[in-house]
C-alpha cells in the first residue's frame, strides 16, 4: 500500500512533463558545444593541450584548493589519492559501507584492505559515535601508527564520501582522523559547489577528489580531478597521472610505474564551459529540491534529504527516505521505468559484494536498514528551468 502511494505521488508530480525523464542528464546548451568545436578546430583534443591547464587553474580559483591535477575520471582520482599518500599493500582503509564501489575497488588495485564502517540510522552521515567507540576498542596505536588489534594490519586511512552532496559532520571525522592518525581522503565526487561553513567540499582532508562523469552536476563526459593543499601530494599524483614520465623535451624515459590518467583537453573545454554555468546550476537544483519539498509536504510515509547543519548542499541527486523502517519494494521501481520515470536506489552496501564480504567490517546494521529505504528522484538541472 505505502510503495503504491509513492509510485501514485511520483506520477503526480511528473504527469506534465514530457518523458522519459531521466534521473540526471547533463544540461547541455550552444556555448558547450562552441567550446568544444573550438577545441576540435585548433586540434587541442589531447591531454597535453593548453585547455587542461586551464580547467585545473579555474578550478583551484572555484574549490580554493592550492592544488588541482585532473584524470580521467574520478576512480583514477581517487586512485591516485591513495598512491599520492603512499597507502601501500596490507594497509586498511576505513570507509562507509553505504558507499560507491570506486572507494573499495581502488584499494583492491594496490592490494590494500578496505575496512567498512557504519552509518547513522537516519541519514547518510558516517555513524561518528560508534566509529570512535569502535576505533577505541579494536585499536592500538604505536609510533603514531594505528593498528587493528585483530588483524594486526596498520589502518593507514579513512575514505569519507559526501553522498548525493550533503557534506555531514566534517569536523567531527577530522577529529577522529587526528586522534587515531588516519590520513583523511575526502571522496567529494558528487559535491562539486557543496560547501560546509563557506569551505568547499574535498579541501578538508589530506586530499579530495571530484568527478564530472556525464551525471554528475557539471560534466566534462568523463573526468575527475585530484584536489589539495599538500603540494607534495599533488606533484606525486601530477606525476603518476601523466606515466611517470621524465620531463624532456623529446626524450621518452620513465622511473616507475605510472596511469595514463589525464583528463584530455577536448574533455576539459567542455568542463570549462560547464563550470561557467554551475551556480546558476546549484540555484535550480535547490529550487528543485524546494519544489519537491512543496509538493510532499504532507507525506508522513518518508521524508525528503535536506542538507545538514552549517552545509550548503549542490542537491545533486534529490533523495527520498522512507520513514518506520518502511522498505522500498522493486515494484516502484518496475513501475516507475514502465511509466518511463527513471529513479533508482541507491547502491548495495559494499560489504555485501560478493568480492567484498571478506573484508573487516563494524556491525552494519543501520547501513543495511537504510539502504533499503532510499529512493533518488530525477534531478536534472533543467527539470524546472523551462516552463
Amino acid at each position: 500500500m505505502k510503495n503504491t502511494l509513492i509510485i501514485k505521488k511520483i506520477q503526480k508530480l511528473f504527469s506534465k512533463n514530457h518523458r522519459p525523464i531521466f534521473l540526471h542528464e547533463p544540461d547541455i546548451d550552444a556555448k558547450d558545444i562552441e567550446n568544444v568545436s573550438l577545441a576540435l578546430k585548433q586540434k587541442k583534443i589531447s591531454s597535453h593541450a593548453s585547455i587542461t591547464l586551464d580547467f585545473e587553474k579555474k578550478l583551484k580559483r572555484f574549490t580554493k584548493s592550492k592544488y588541482v591535477v585532473s584524470t580521467m575520471n574520478g576512480t583514477s582520482a581517487l586512485h591516485l589519492a591513495l598512491l599520492s599518500l603512499k597507502v601501500k599493500s596490507n594497509e586498511e582503509i576505513l570507509m562507509p559501507s553505504l558507499n560507491y564501489i570506486a572507494s573499495a575497488n581502488v584499494c583492491l588495485y594496490i592490494n590494500a584492505v578496505p575496512h567498512f564502517i557504519e552509518t547513522k540510522k537516519n541519514n547518510l552521515n558516517i555513524d561518528t559515535e560508534s566509529l570512535e567507540k569502535y576505533l577505541n576498542l579494536i585499536t592500538k596505536q604505536k609510533n603514531k601508527k594505528c593498528y587493528n588489534l585483530k588483524t594486526k594490519r596498520y589502518i593507514r586511512a579513512i575514505i569519507v564520501p559526501h553522498l548525493f552532496g550533503h557534506i555531514y559532520e566534517i569536523e567531527k571525522i577530522k577529529k577522529i582522523s587526528k586522534k587515531f592518525n588516519l590520513l583523511f581522503i575526502e571522496d567529494a565526487a558528487e559535491a562539486l559547489g557543496s560547501f560546509y561553513k563557506k569551505k568547499h567540499a574535498g579541501t578538508f582532508g589530506d586530499i579530495g577528489i571530484l568527478s564530472f562523469n556525464g551525471n554528475k552536476i557539471i560534466s566534462s563526459g568523463s573526468g575527475g580531478a585530484v584536489i589539495t593543499n599538500n603540494k607534495k601530494f599533488a606533484l606525486k599524483a601530477l606525476k603518476l597521472s601523466t606515466i611517470a614520465k621524465k620531463k624532456h623535451s623529446w626524450k621518452y624515459e620513465y622511473d616507475e610505474v605510472g596511469f595514463n590518467y589525464r583528463l584530455p583537453s577536448i574533455n576539459a573545454a567542455l568542463g570549462i564551459s560547464q563550470l561557467k554555468k554551475i551556480n546558476n546550476f546549484i540555484k535550480l537544483k535547490r529550487d528543485l529540491f524546494k519544489k519537491y519539498k512543496s509538493f510532499f509536504k504532507k507525506e508522513n510515509i518518508f521524508e525528503l534529504l535536506a542538507e545538514p547543519k552549517n552545509c550548503r548542499s549542490n542537491y545533486w541527486l534529490q533523495t527520498i527516505i522512507m520513514k518506520n523502517n518502511n522498505k522500498i519494494s522493486d515494484k516502484i521501481f518496475k513501475s516507475l521505468f514502465l511509466l518511463k520515470i527513471f529513479v533508482r536506489p541507491i547502491w548495495r552496501p559494499l560489504h555485501l559484494s560478493n568480492h567484498l564480504k571478506r573484508f573487516p567490517k563494524m556491525k552494519l546494521k543501520n547501513t543495511e536498514n537504510i539502504a533499503k529505504r532510499i529512493i533518488n528522484l530525477p534531478s536534472s538541472s533543467f527539470l524546472i528551468k523551462k516552463k
